[in-house]
């Protein structure tokens, strides 16, 4: 198992870009399906991004939720044992909490909350209008 320490939110300007880190420990953790979650206030977590381990050979494959396609990346440096969230173009509506979250569980989808087994504590992005 590993465990998960998010970083890098912070107050940015509408339009303005922020990179999102997850910081793995315990153990590499580069063959683990990784995700970004985010939840505002009174709201329920919902899903941002994934990065699918998809094999040694195929890498990752990368899965946004609609209204962040073209604006968000999802990135992994194994090496540091690190995931990253790269949030360009941003929008008040992207005010929230985000959640690193990882999984090594095969799932149908990784979309959803219950499809990952460890989650780090948040890092609070504010986007002022």
């Amino acid at each position: 198992q590993v465990q998960l320490v998010e970083s890098g939110g912070g107050l940015v300007q509408a339009g303005g870009s922020l990179r999102l880190s997850c910081a793995a420990s315990g153990r590499t953790f580069s063959n683990y399906h990784v995700g970004w979650f985010r939840q505002a206030p009174g709201t329920e977590r919902e899903f941002v991004a994934a990065a699918i381990w998809s094999g040694i050979w195929s890498g990752n494959t990368n899965v946004y939720e609609d209204s962040v396609k073209g604006r968000f990346t999802i990135s992994r440096d194994n090496a540091k044992n690190t995931v990253y969230l790269q949030m360009n173009s941003l929008k008040a509506e992207d005010t929230a909490v985000y959640y690193c979250a990882a999984t090594r569980s095969m799932r149908s989808s990784y979309s959803s909350v219950y499809d990952y087994d460890y989650w780090g504590q948040g890092t609070q992005v504010t986007v002022s209008s």
